[in-house]
């Protein structure tokens, strides 16, 4: 996955399976492995060596407490989440220090979630809520500030692994039966194109008849139940070809009966002409400061309706009484970002600290179901669209302002 990737060094957890990960990965690359004793995998202490059932029968609620609330988990006079955030952040200091522009960091699932949450400025709350899969590779982007300071930091993605996103699995180690699936919809004619009605009006191109395609065909290994999309063109044409797709799914061999979809437009799914496609504008319109712009009023206006679609969504996720359900929600990048902010409970702030492409896929895990805290188990995954996937040392930005 990462061999057309270009890196410039490799920091490294000492522990051999990290190390080996890093071998494979790096291969005839010239520059040597950095190892950092703080990548190494979080430490349990007396849990240490332990099989699950091993750790229920010696340490009983001390495993429950493990399990349930982990950021809060003590043992032997220890805190390893904690601890586990204090290293993270200690190893930044050194991989931002490194002068290479493009760093490769190969850890373990746990100390991969505290690098990405230290980073956004999360707590240790948000331990197994973004979750970190064998060989899934997160990428972050860092921006230098015109007027001097620290960079600001935008997670292009987050855990892409080489296989499905998608495939039948649990989320962060526990069985999840219900799902959503955010899916960004097709790439859409240039504005400058479109005389007349605006971004809703803007058609699919080539490319985005393309990306529908690839995701429809991608989201066969899932049964899909319901299809909530936005109203506007792009996301009904996006939306209306995976419909097609799943219920033709016995047709293609990827089920041995038809499947019946559920496809419904949702207004809150809406995204304002204003916006002009430019993904980009909403992290300089958030750190803009300029809270009486009509961009900023535009933008809370579409924060505030992302409230509303989030709570729509949950209550279509929970009115089922079947034991699995999977939900695909179609619609603009922007409004996407919204959503995945709500998931987290996160201020509109945040927005400006994620990425979404066309044709991308998120995925959010409620393995306590729609009551319980959104799992994220990856966003802005592109592999599904072979040709066209966005590289992983793709930045955001051009390569002046990196």
């Amino acid at each position: 996955m990462l061999l057309s990737d270009s890196f410039d060094a490799c920091f490294t957890s000492p522990l051999a399976r990290s190390r080996r990960t890093a071998e494979i990965i790096w291969a005839d690359r010239g520059e040597d492995l950095i190892p950092d004793s703080d990548l190494r995998e979080i430490d349990l202490y007396s849990f240490q060596g332990l099989l699950k059932h091993e750790g229920k029968e010696r340490y009983g609620v001390l495993y429950r407490q493990w399990q349930k609330n982990a950021a809060n988990f003590s043992i032997d006079g220890h805190y390893p989440v904690r601890e586990l955030w204090d290293r993270a952040q200690n190893c930044w200091e050194r991989i931002l220090a490194h002068e290479g522009k493009s760093v490769l960091v190969v850890a373990h699932n746990a100390v991969n979630q505290a690098l990405v949450a230290t980073l956004l400025g999360l707590g240790t709350e948000y331990f197994r809520v973004l979750l970190q899969s064998n060989c899934g590779a997160s990428v972050l982007d860092f921006t230098p500030q015109t007027g001097g300071g620290p960079p600001a930091v935008c997670l292009n993605r987050l855990n892409q692994t080489p296989n499905s996103p998608v495939a039948s699995g649990s989320s962060g180690g526990r069985k999840t039966s219900k799902r959503i699936i955010l899916v960004c919809q097709g790439a859409t004619q240039n504005s400058t194109e479109i005389s007349l009605g605006g971004v809703g009006y803007a058609p699919l191109n080539m490319l985005g008849i393309i990306q529908a395609q690839k995701t429809a065909e991608l989201l066969l290994d899932q049964k899909v139940n319901g299809i909530l999309c936005s109203p506007q063109v792009a996301a009904v044409d996006t939306a209306t070809t995976i419909c097609e797709v799943q219920e033709a799914a016995d047709c293609l061999g990827a089920d041995c009966v038809p499947r019946y979809v559920d496809m419904k437009k949702l207004l809150e799914l809406e995204i304002d002409d204003a916006f002009r496609i430019k993904q980009k504008s909403f992290g300089e319109i958030v750190q803009s400061g300029w809270l009486g712009s009509m961009e900023h009023r535009t933008l809370e206006g579409l924060w505030n309706q992302s409230k509303g679609a989030w709570q729509a969504l949950l209550d279509e996720l929970a009115d089922d009484t079947s034991a699995e359900r999977t939900l695909v929600v179609v619609g603009h990048p922007g409004v996407h970002l919204a959503l995945i902010c709500q998931c987290l409970d996160l201020t509109m702030d945040y927005m400006s600290c994620f990425h979404l492409d066309d044709g991308s896929v998120s995925v959010i895990d409620f393995p306590d179901g729609p009551k319980g805290r959104g799992v994220v188990r990856c966003t802005n995954y592109t592999a599904h669209l072979g040709r066209w996937s966005i590289p992983i040392t793709r930045t955001t930005e051009t390569d002046e302002e990196f």
